[in-house]
């Protein structure tokens, strides 16, 4: 099957609009949070698109959608994006991949809700790169990718399981490890722009 001008013209919009929701929530968490965390917030979210990113260009995109293994993960055929082109049925290949990589990034960046006021970027850093290899690879795997689920007939179209799901899971997981914010109780914790949410 050719390349559709059509359906890639789609994907290009509706990459550049999943992409735009990152700001968002960085925005949205920021509203929500004391005046003097809303940078952290922010750039919280840039960073945590950014080790996706990264991530997702040397091994994630392979591990999600690289030749199944046994139904869990995908193999390292894409390692490096190695034979990811311009080729493809529908879509470019490449097209495909960064739509992944996106919504790979925004998912991270709503776990970072998890962490607000309470967690240093480098520790974060190494969080989401386990986070994304350990979590998010193998659930886009198993509903994406060809695996377990998507041979049971699972569909997830919008990303219910794969994206919120796991977010909301992951971030609940974050908060419950770090615990508490250092004052939580003893005052209020306004959020300091409410429209900005």
């Amino acid at each position: 099957m050719a390349i559709d001008a059509g359906d890639t013209a789609f994907i290009l919009i509706c990459t550049a609009m999943v992409m735009l929701m990152t700001p968002g929530v960085g925005l949205f968490y920021g509203g929500l949070v004391r005046r003097k965390n809303i940078i952290a917030m922010i750039t919280l979210a840039f960073i945590a698109f950014s080790v996706v990113s990264l991530q997702w260009i040397l091994f994630g995109y392979s591990l999600a959608f690289g030749t199944d293994i046994g139904g869990f993960i995908g193999g390292l055929d894409y390692l490096g994006l190695a034979g990811v082109g311009m080729d493809g049925e529908g879509i470019p290949d490449l097209l495909f991949m960064v739509f992944q990589l996106v919504f790979a990034g925004l998912t991270l960046a709503i776990v970072t809700s998890g962490a607000a006021e309470r967690v240093k970027v480098s520790s974060f850093i190494v969080f989401g790169l386990l986070w994304t290899t350990l979590v998010y690879d193998p659930l886009a795997h198993w509903a994406w990718g060809g695996g377990w689920a998507a041979s049971l007939g699972a569909l997830d179209f919008a990303g219910g399981t794969v994206v919120h799901i796991s977010s909301g899971f992951g971030a609940l997981a974050l908060a419950l490890v770090i615990g508490r914010r250092v004052g939580f109780g003893t005052y209020t914790m306004e959020p300091h722009n409410i429209p900005l949410t």
